[in-house]
């Protein structure tokens, strides 16, 4: 991929690191004079806090279609996951709220009582209120047991203690546990929530609460069916985007079941010794035009690495003014351990994959970058959308891997989804401390679309600290 990297030697402010990475384009003069270039500047980058690995499945970013990050209004809060000394899995962990402030970050509130498994999603109105999403189990001395969601309400003008919890409402007793594969999104406009939280292999539950604060709706989302398998089974969907716009509701998941194929199957348990192994490889879409009157359409499969037992996880989904659906996911073509005696001719190859979605109907695909066997070997992942008020659509992402020289690569990078399809440039963000996973404050929780990119998450290269980055994405160079 062609970077351009032109030094910055004056700031606007002090502290502020960064490169300008030109497009081609902009370069040539092609771009019209009204169109603002990237230039992405980092004006913030820190520790928010670290943790104990709870060793329970669990982490920090598990919850990894929703988002620990919100911003409302002038503030921004953070959810973390502290790991509880001397308590055994799988309840050994208790949600933090964190406040971005003057001298950095503040932690605000740890749960005082409950013991939960998961981290706590966050989402956010554009009133001033916000809301943690929290799954604390009923038996904190079991290994495993029930749990009760709860939504803890918050207002920005007193964040240090909760104005209400309140008790979701669901469609008659489900059985929750400590497993929650919980989703929270909310419509920040207008001040509604959904919360989805799956139930075992068939289904997840969803509650909506209304801008009356009413829990108005609620229901089952059902998994699409595998009749194609050997054993025909539900095919639970899990770490999904999901996105609520005027009480529509978009859900776009990965399969997360048992490995379905018995050949595969017994090959793998062959090298790993378990009986278990979940595949992660077929991308499934759906949608309701209303939450609270019709009911979700037919599952859409959006992409596959069936045929060589690849793996797929789902990056992000954003709602255009013209109700467009935008979908970004990872992909790799072929799970290594099984090629030799499954597909030996099969290539293996690293992308980030790009599609618009209107009406249920895929009406464009494109590879937004790509590392493959004999090309190149600059590895992409993560990806998140960032949208401006604009409406103008980028894509951050994190790279490994050897560049073109054989250098070493760690570093995220942005680039724009234009009209039409068409992939920008692709530019750097100049952290110090590149992201491997994050979140961002995305609007699917509530946060406003923003020329400046927030990101909280794991810095490549491990260990057990989370950090955060404020970077301006679109600035005229000086």
């Amino acid at each position: 991929m062609n970077l351009m990297r032109i030094p910055i030697h004056r700031f606007r402010r002090p502290g502020i690191r960064s490169f300008v990475v030109l497009p081609l384009a902009l370069a040539c003069g092609v771009l019209g004079s009204d169109v603002v270039p990237l230039h992405p500047v980092v004006e913030y980058e820190g520790d928010v806090y670290s943790y104990q690995p709870a060793d329970n499945g669990a982490g920090p970013l598990w919850c990894a279609g929703s988002t620990c990050l919100v911003r409302v209004g002038s503030h921004t809060f953070a959810s973390g996951l502290e790991t509880i000394p001397d308590a055994k899995p799988l309840h050994n962990c208790r949600w933090m709220l964190f406040a971005l402030g003057p001298q950095g970050w503040e932690r605000l509130l740890t749960d005082p009582a409950g013991r939960t498994r998961e981290p706590a999603p966050l989402a956010a109105f554009r009133d001033g209120g916000f809301f943690l999403s929290a799954n604390p189990t009923l038996v904190p001395d079991a290994y495993s047991g029930p749990a009760r969601p709860e939504i803890l309400q918050f207002d920005v003008a007193h964040p240090g203690s909760p104005v209400a919890t309140l008790l979701p409402k669901w469609q008659g007793e489900p059985k929750f546990t400590e497993h929650s594969y919980r989703s929270l999104a909310a419509d920040g406009e207008l001040g509604e929530l959904v919360l989805f939280q799956n139930i075992g292999y068939t289904h997840a539950e969803w509650t909506f609460r209304d801008r009356e604060g009413k829990w108005a709706a609620a229901g089952q989302l059902k998994w699409p069916w595998g009749a194609e398998y050997a054993k025909p089974e539900p095919i639970r969907v899990c770490y999904p985007n999901v996105a609520l716009k005027n009480r529509a509701v978009h859900f776009c998941g990965v399969s997360d079941i048992i490995e379905p194929k018995p050949e595969w199957r017994a090959f793998k348990k062959e090298l790993t010794g378990r009986e278990w192994d979940y595949d992660f490889r077929r991308l499934f879409y759906t949608w309701t035009p209303d939450l609270t009157q019709e009911a979700f359409k037919p599952w859409v499969e959006i992409a596959s690495r069936e045929a060589t037992c690849g793996w797929i996880m789902p990056g992000d989904l954003w709602i255009d003014g013209r109700g467009d659906i935008h979908l970004v996911w990872s992909e790799r073509a072929v799970d290594e351990r099984l090629r030799e005696r499954f597909f030996p001719d099969a290539k293996q190859s690293h992308a980030i994959n790009y599609a618009l979605v209107r009406k249920g109907e895929v009406r464009l695909r494109r590879t937004v970058a790509r590392a493959e066997e004999g090309g190149s070997n600059e590895i992409p992942g993560g990806p998140r959308f960032q949208a401006t008020p604009e409406g103008r659509l980028f894509v951050v992402y994190y790279v490994s891997g050897r560049d073109a020289a054989g250098n070493v690569l760690s570093e995220n990078r942005v680039a724009e989804i234009r009209s039409g399809g068409d992939i920008g440039q692709a530019r750097v963000l100049p952290l110090e401390k590149p992201f491997s996973q994050f979140f961002t404050a995305t609007v699917r929780a509530g946060s406003p679309p923003s020329k400046t990119l927030e990101m909280l998450g794991q810095p490549a290269g491990g260990g057990s600290v989370i950090r955060y980055a404020r970077v301006r994405l679109l600035e005229q160079a000086e």
